[in-house]
């Protein structure tokens, strides 16, 4: 009978939400809107009856929806572009986010809100819509002006920040208040707890899809990359966050495979059945009684996002380094909330810290601002040339100089190559320093919760705290050991560049001998300090600290250069993920004219060489057709023969490769697929 039920009410959402989609795609307003209408229609509130018998299935369902949602942000999140948004993205992310959460707090004090109810407020303003404010600017036809590219750059830092402030408000909720130590501690702890996830992520999960693809099977690669999404949002629940920034994580990296096109494709349809599905019950917890009865915190807050998103984006923007016109291209483009705002109120609610009406105020403001989101994107242009009409000339030319002033520091600001070995080992050794507090970490984890397994085959507290000890040294040994080396070579670079010999005269040989000493004696010291620091939760007693130590300086000295190697691959691994090109995305080659093409074109085969440039990638990697014009159209491959290969079919040492193009294009393409020559 259970299962009727539920096949009922999910037959009911699905239908009235397909219904009301249509009608807003027809009006070419937003969709989520319609999914939202959809559920206000079928809630519980919406007379005659209700429609929905079974909502806690229904809100199980949606939960899957926010991991989803979540997942999808994270496909579309980028670390390459994190690098390359510059200061103006986050300076304006950041005095938005803090201005945003002044703003909601004072907004629900002066409505007598609670702090709790004030807090969430703000935190719910502060951050915008990624998926709307996308789909807009691609409808508008605006992805790839300037302004966009700030936009986009902007999301990203806020998408972080949000993570963060997850965090943070549920260490609040929890304990009612959080002081500036609590703050320092949960920001660090999220902190280790990111760059660990991040690092193993992109070790390990590229190669992993890479290996999966090879099977050419969607089923297989769909499967693995939902067991990825939904077993990485699991840990993430395990060690007390949010599943939804679980999600968030494993997307990102997922993001960096070079399959992340067909991993969109597959995707796709199941991510927007459970968002539809979570953006339903959203509207099934809207009252309309209660939005009549605060219609005016409703409008009041509206304006306040409106306004104070386009006022903070534009001067954080401008701070940043661009003109006006593109500042206020930007801030009217971020003047709305939405899924980010959802998950946070839906926090509130789970948590039991914040009122009712707060939720159902949240969804009627995102409804309104993203209703605006277009007009304000098509007004900008009107807005930009009223106020360089309005505004007085020696203020115009202020700002102008400004700008150009801000380009030119930047375009100066150069390093030395010592400052910039010195700048990228300091952070080589912070990324090594946060992964060994997260393999302590993980063991303190195991320590308070251990599984009856190990239980089993350690009997005892201090017998089972010196065996996690032991594992959490040796498993950080790769990475002290590659912190130590670093260290010296930061001594010898130190005594070269600052120890001069117009200062230290014939005494400089000694002088730098020393310094170049006294560095990585300071430093062994202070990570000798940091791993006892990391340890207190685990040391035994003394007599098996003794042993144990013993055991450590034994396997350091038997495996020193094997932890070196071990180090070294995984670094270059990580290099390799970064530098390889960056994955393509719903690309679209031109197709020359059919006749043209028959009449001219000519067939050749070419034998792939170890040595070739294009040997290991996969096809729409190489861009042949649009830097020569010519086309792949079979490989032969082992006696198999593939014809007309998809774009994400990886080529192969021994592939014999048959091209298609005119005797032009075909010269261009071998020179590209010919086997790359020796420097020696």
């Amino acid at each position: 009978m259970h299962s009727v039920t539920f096949l009922q009410d999910l037959a009911v959402v699905m239908i009235v939400a397909g219904l009301v989609t249509v009608i807003f795609h027809r009006f070419k307003q937003p969709v989520v809107l319609g999914y939202i209408l959809a559920g206000v229609i079928i809630g519980p509130h919406t007379p005659p009856a209700p429609f929905i018998h079974d909502e806690a299935t229904i809100k199980t369902m949606s939960e899957l929806g926010v991991i989803l949602l979540m997942f999808s942000l994270g496909l579309e999140f980028s670390l390459r572009k994190l690098r390359n948004v510059g200061g103006a993205a986050f300076i304006a992310a950041l005095l938005e986010i803090l201005l945003m959460v002044w703003v909601g707090y004072e907004i629900g004090r002066m409505f007598g809100w609670s702090t709790m109810d004030s807090i969430f407020l703000g935190a719910m303003l502060s951050i915008s819509s990624t998926t709307i404010i996308i789909k807009a600017l691609a409808e508008l036809g605006k992805s790839k002006e300037r302004f966009s590219e700030l936009i986009f750059g902007i999301l990203i830092i806020e998408d972080i920040l949000a993570i963060v402030m997850i965090a943070l408000l549920s260490g609040i909720a929890m304990t009612g208040a959080l002081s500036v130590a609590d703050v320092g501690i949960t920001i660090g702890k999220l902190g280790i707890f990111l760059v660990a996830a991040l690092v193993i992520g992109l070790l390990a999960v590229p190669r992993l899809l890479s290996y999966v693809a090879r099977f050419k099977s969607n089923e297989m690669l769909l499967i693995t990359v939902l067991a990825l999404c939904f077993g990485f949002s699991l840990l993430a629940a395990k060690l007390d966050y949010s599943v939804a920034l679980g999600a968030f994580i494993i997307g990102a990296v997922i993001a960096e495979a070079r399959e992340i096109h067909r991993i969109e494709i597959l995707t796709e349809p199941v991510r927007d059945m459970f968002s539809a599905i979570f953006f339903v019950t959203i509207g099934m917890l809207i009252d309309p009684k209660m939005l009549a009865l605060h219609w005016l915190p409703i409008v009041v807050i509206t304006a306040a996002v409106v306004v104070g998103k386009v006022i903070t984006c534009a001067i954080g923007t401008f701070v940043g380094g661009n003109d006006t016109r593109t500042s206020l291209k930007v801030g009217m483009g971020l003047a709305q909330i939405g899924e980010f705002s959802f998950i946070i109120a839906s926090l509130g609610l789970q948590l039991k810290v914040t009122s009712d009406f707060l939720y159902p105020i949240a969804v009627a403001v995102s409804a309104v601002t993203t209703l605006f989101t277009p007009y304000l994107m098509k007004g900008s242009d009107g807005l930009v040339s009223w106020f360089d009409r309005v505004a007085p000339r020696p203020l115009v030319n202020s700002l102008g100089l400004y700008t150009q002033w801000v380009g030119q520091l930047g375009s100066r600001r150069q390093s030395s190559l010592a400052t910039k070995l010195i700048r990228r080992w300091f952070w080589q050794m912070a990324l090594n320093a946060a992964l060994v507090a997260a393999v302590f970490i993980a063991a303190a984890f195991v320590g308070r919760r251990p599984p009856g397994w190990l239980s089993g085959m350690l009997p005892g507290g201090d017998l089972l705290k010196g065996a996690l000890w032991l594992a959490a040294v040796v498993a950080s040994l790769p990475l002290l050991i590659a912190t130590f080396r670093k260290l010296q070579a930061l001594g010898l670079l130190i005594a070269e560049t600052k120890v001069t010999e117009a200062a230290a005269g014939e005494r400089t040989a000694a002088i730098r001998a020393v310094v170049a000493q006294v560095v990585p004696a300071a430093g062994l010291a202070a990570l000798g300090l940091y791993v006892l620091l990391l340890s207190s939760a685990l040391l035994p007693n003394t007599r098996m600290l003794i042993v144990l130590l013993l055991i450590v300086a034994l396997v350091t000295w038997l495996l020193w250069r094997s932890f070196i190697r071990v180090y070294s691959k995984a670094q270059s691994a990580l290099q390799e993920t970064f530098t390889q090109p960056p994955p393509t995305r719903h690309e679209h080659a031109p197709v020359p004219p059919l006749g043209g093409l028959l009449r001219e074109a000519d067939l050749e085969m070419l034998t792939l060489a170890a040595s070739s440039a294009a040997t290991g990638k996969l096809i729409r990697e190489l861009q042949l057709r649009s830097e020569t014009g010519a086309s792949i159209v079979g490989i032969e491959r082992n006696g198999n023969s593939l014809v007309n290969p998809g774009p994400d079919e990886e080529l192969q040492s021994g592939d014999q490769v048959l091209l298609l193009g005119t005797r032009a294009q075909l010269d261009k393409a071998k020179a590209s697929l010919a086997p790359r020559v020796s420097a020696d």
